[in-house]
């Protein structure tokens, strides 16, 4: 690749702690920008528009993160069948399986995106969105759902360039975009008063500049990531091995995000105070804990490499030290959510009542993220070792605890909305546990 030497990591040999370290860096800076996406809009409606506006972005975020969790996760499966393919050395392979995988995805992102807009109002429904919200997020979803294509191109080519081991160019084009989305939020919402239109027209023309702008810089400076025309027709080997990584680890995404979307329904049901609430906790919650999921998947790309270079003594001792690095990272963020849950809801609003409710799920949940950090390993390890479906059956352990407990609990009279709070650590616990059994199965 024609690019600085020092921006790839060969995770197949050096020091496994500094490579980790070096390649998650860029990753975990990437993932926090990437919340700005939406942060952004939050914090800049629910100071400038009002309640009913937060409650609609923060419903809408839900639903855009789950139709683009299908789109990660079929790059996120490429990804690993890329990394496998470059740990071997086989050229030739890693050629055609990335044209075939950015064909098939990129068909698929168009489709997706025509269904939302078909399904629209039916999808609104479905999440029981409240009368008073109902039209504010309405005019958001619809141009926010135009980001879909903007979230296929950058997604595609920034996993294919982390499946080399370079994580750092992504950052470049993502902190560029996040920036120009805050910039562009304050313009249209409190500047021009474009209201909600302006938040979701804000965020749309900042994904498609880190889209548009990566997949130019792969085209020109990554030969490898070009597509030769040599390469550019459908083997039916190749196609197996990427739609078993792809569909399944989209599947798994997808039934994550699903879960969650459910759980959504249920806080709308609540009204928009606990929506509002629920909206901002999230925002924190996420950005909280997305360290360590950017860790997992660093750690995915250093199981993949050396899977494919047969190296899996090296894969246990790289295991070690991931687990010893969760631990430590999570005990701080975990001491810092519950202990600034109040000033941490603040900077999204000073409505006291949302404030209290916000409090309520962060110290609920926030002293337990070291269990969902163990999670993300255990997704990125079996996707990396070509047996994604033990990843799709621990999110259904997740998500499934999740949403059955959240139904049942916030359904007693005494405790309300805070059931759906405590499903959440208890779903990761059981998913941990199946994730220890099936390690040691596969080993």
């Amino acid at each position: 690749m024609e690019v600085k030497q020092n921006w790839t990591i060969d995770f197949t040999k050096g020091s496994i702690v500094a490579g980790l370290v070096r390649f998650s860096i860029p990753l975990m800076i990437g993932n926090l920008l990437q919340q700005f996406y939406n942060i952004a809009d939050t914090l800049i409606v629910g100071r400038f528009i009002g309640k009913e506006a937060l409650a609609a972005v923060g419903s809408a975020y839900t639903i855009m993160v789950f139709l683009t969790s299908v789109i990660l996760g079929l790059c996120m499966g490429s990804s690993a069948f890329l990394s496998i393919q470059h740990g071997r050395g086989d050229r030739e392979t890693f050629a055609c399986g990335n044209f075939m995988a950015f064909v098939l995805i990129g068909g698929f992102a168009v489709a997706l995106n025509t269904a939302v807009y078909l399904g629209m109002d039916a999808i609104l429904t479905l999440l029981r969105v409240p009368a008073d919200v109902y039209e504010p997020m309405r005019s958001y979803v619809v141009i926010i759902y135009g980001g879909i294509m903007a979230t296929f191109l950058y997604n595609y080519f920034a996993n294919s360039l982390r499946a080399v081991g370079n994580s750092f160019v992504p950052l470049l084009f993502l902190g560029v975009s996040a920036l120009l989305n805050i910039f562009l939020d304050i313009l249209f919402v409190a500047v021009f008063s474009f209201g909600i239109r302006g938040a979701a027209a804000a965020t749309i023309l900042s994904q498609y500049v880190s889209g548009i702008g990566i997949w130019m810089y792969a085209w020109k400076k990554a030969p490898m990531l070009r597509f030769d025309r040599k390469q550019m027709r459908f083997r039916s080997s190749i196609l197996k091995n990427i739609l078993s990584l792809s569909v399944l680890t989209s599947l798994q995404q997808s039934i994550m995000n699903f879960g969650i979307l459910m759980v959504q329904g249920l806080v709308n049901s609540f009204g928009a105070a606990v929506m509002a609430a629920f909206a901002a906790a999230v925002k924190v919650d996420t950005f909280a804990y997305s360290p360590v999921q950017d860790f997992g998947n660093a750690f995915s790309t250093f199981a993949a490499q050396n899977h494919g270079a047969q190296k899996e003594e090296r894969i246990r001792s790289g295991w070690k030290k991931a687990v010893l690095a969760v631990l430590v990272f999570c005990v701080i963020i975990s001491l810092a959510v519950t202990v600034f849950a109040g000033e941490l809801m603040s900077i999204f609003t000073d409505d006291a009542q949302i404030i209290q409710i916000g409090i309520s799920y962060l110290r609920t949940e926030g002293i337990f993220y070291c269990l969902i950090g163990f999670l993300f390993l255990f997704y990125g390890y079996f996707r990396a070792v070509e047996q994604p479906v033990v990843s799709v059956i621990l999110t259904v352990i997740s998500l499934g605890t999740r949403v059955f407990l959240a139904y049942l609990l916030s359904g007693i009279a005494l405790i309300g909305y805070v059931g759906i709070w405590v499903s959440i650590p208890i779903g990761w616990v059981l998913a941990d546990l199946a994730g220890l059994y099936f390690l040691r199965k596969v080993r």
